[in-house]
């Protein structure tokens, strides 16, 4: 006698309909979440350092909220923007793999948010877990509208670590007393550099080393024999920053959202766009100490920079059979000097990926095009019958790639590219090595003035690329945080002086070179860098220090599409703005 089942279909036994029941939830776990926010972009009142300002924010929050999604997540943001400012908001690291729509550089992939207007981003989160973070990408917004991103692992997936206690954000910034779009106006207009933040903060509040500023102190609660993580981002404007907690050590685990062979340390530098994950090991007793966690500027270039420090305070939360004491001793770190261009050095040669079955280095082995580029401070010359306030009181700042200082469009260069309509856009003629040799780190040129133009490169799909980036002493040597939007590239070299293109290859690390989106060209020297241009679409690559970005230290490029159906630029949603 067949015996009964309660199946879907009469023949199915229960050991099928468990295997199609594992099989599908596989499939579910592998597809992801869809995870919606809604980003009201809006004025709010924000008092620091005694001076009210009104600060541009999400969802009135400065810094703003958390967005949080897993590995294989899609994100839905709809962003409203109830300001007088047009605004787009940039997915910092997010490779936006075919979805160059949602990426939000303006001008770039897209035309501004225009006011009471709303536009949807749409991406999902392939091959990323990790701490990045979100931004206004037009003009000096970003100075208060940003937020942290975190990518949790997959279901059921562990960190390559152990487990902390606790996860925690700490986001370092700026704070202007005044209007960061008026400083920076007006720097433009007189072509002399901008005023300075008036202090650095951490998650928001500048701490008690500034004047009428000892109630905005962050303080991070810890227990004893804990292991937490900490999430640091650095979101300042301007400057790259040291970061030191007192009488303690951390291990780095990740950079840019990709996980590193662990190393130890006391103190870290981190650029402006990049993330650093942290596992902090909190004293196995109660201390009978606070211990200050300070930020500090690294600054190599010439004029001015907010020499001041900001900092939280770690408390270590009492034992309940332990007596309150007030009388705490305050332990101080000590932070590398402004201009610690070796410490700088060291600490960034110590990145390595995990280069192992699970988080393979997929560096490019072989080159198919290779760019040099340089990247540093130039001049414009003054308007006729004015004085500007930059070199000699007759020239602008301004600053470029291989000489060439971007301008932005008046449409999106994405948009030009994908309805075939470039002319008067762009031109596809960017220079892919300087167009007069010098030396680059010596005695510069004569003529410091730049080009300007809306210049681009364009590569083939899956094009592998080595691009040297090389700074320049025309008006001094300086480091330059550089972010490759729609990518994360391989360092593979790194010195100081004039890359020499017959002696430096030779030591290029293939193996396990550490994988960023943000990485800084040393203070005179250079960096080189490989990829695989295999996501279709139009990139932005600028200096993440925003006043270099404004002066002309950007430029774009184009990746064709592959001829497979993953490889190819997703159709324009429906409500991409215009312009």
């Amino acid at each position: 006698m067949a015996t009964s089942c309660l199946c879907p279909f009469p023949s199915m036994s229960s050991a099928i309909l468990f295997s199609a029941l594992v099989v599908l939830l596989l499939l579910e776990n592998a597809a992801g979440e869809t995870r919606h926010y809604k980003f009201n972009i809006d004025y709010h009142n924000v008092t620091r350092l005694c001076h009210t300002r009104t600060l541009l924010t999400v969802n009135r929050k400065f810094p703003g909220p958390r967005l949080v999604a897993r590995e294989g997540d899609r994100v839905i943001v709809k962003v409203v923007n109830h300001i007088a400012n047009n605004v787009t908001l940039h997915w910092h690291g997010i490779r936006q793999l075919t979805t160059g729509w949602s990426d939000g550089p303006s001008y770039i992939t897209q035309c501004p948010i225009q006011t009471n207007q709303s536009y949807i981003y749409n991406f999902t989160i392939t091959g990323q877990r990790g701490t990045l973070w979100w931004h206004a990408h037009i003009s000096w917004l970003r100075a208060s509208l940003y937020g942290p991103i975190i990518i949790l692992p997959k279901r059921n997936e562990s960190y390559p670590f152990v487990k902390p206690h606790k996860e925690v954000i700490i986001m370092l910034g700026e704070w202007f007393n005044s209007d960061p779009e008026a400083i920076i106006s007006q720097a433009l207009k007189t072509g002399g550099g901008p005023n300075v933040s008036d202090a650095y903060t951490i998650n928001g509040l500048p701490g008690p080393l500034y004047n009428c500023s000892s109630k905005d102190t962050y303080k991070l609660k810890v227990k004893p024999g804990k292991t937490y993580l900490l999430r640091l981002i650095n979101a300042a404007l301007n400057d790259e920053l040291f970061f030191s907690i007192a009488n303690h050590t951390v291990t780095v685990v990740e950079g840019d959202a990709v996980y590193t062979k662990p190393f130890e340390t006391d103190k870290l530098i981190i650029s402006p766009g990049q993330t650093t994950n942290v596992l902090l090991k909190t004293k196995p007793e109660y201390p009978n100490a606070s211990f200050l966690m300070a930020a500090s500027p690294y600054f190599t270039g010439q004029g001015t920079f907010d020499n001041s420090t900001t900092v939280g305070i770690l408390e270590y939360e009492h034992p309940s059979n332990h007596k309150s004491s007030k009388n705490l001793t305050l332990m101080q770190p000590t932070l590398p000097s402004s201009n610690a261009t070796g410490f700088v050095a060291n600490y960034t040669g110590r990145f390595r990926s995990l280069a192992n079955a699970k988080f393979p280095a997929n560096v490019p082995k072989t080159v198919d095009k290779k760019f040099f580029f340089t990247v540093g401070l130039g001049t414009s010359p003054c308007p006729k019958n004015t004085t500007c306030q930059g070199p000699n009181n007759s020239r602008k700042f301004a600053a470029s790639v291989n000489n060439v200082s971007f301008s932005f469009p008046t449409v999106a260069i994405l948009q030009a590219h994908y309805f075939g309509q470039s002319n008067g856009v762009y031109t596809t003629d960017f220079p892919t090595q300087p167009l007069i040799p010098f030396n680059y780190t010596g005695t510069g040129p004569n003529n410091t003035n730049v080009i300007n133009g809306t210049h681009v490169v364009v590569l083939p799909f899956n094009t592998s690329v080595e691009l040297v980036l090389q700074d320049t002493g025309i008006l001094g040597v300086e480091s330059h945080p550089l972010h490759l939007h729609g990518y994360n590239f391989f360092i593979v070299g790194k010195g100081f002086g004039n890359f020499d293109p017959s002696k430096d290859p030779a030591k290029f690390n293939l193996v396990d070179p550490m994988e960023r989106n943000t990485a800084g060209v040393p203070s005179g020297g250079w960096i080189a860098i490989r990829f695989f241009a295999d996501n279709p679409g139009a990139w932005f690559m600028h200096c993440h220090l925003d006043v270099h970005t404004s002066w002309g230290l950007r430029m774009a490029w184009i990746v064709l599409d592959g001829a497979g159906p993953n490889q190819k630029l997703q159709p324009p949603p429906s409500d991409l703005p215009k312009c």
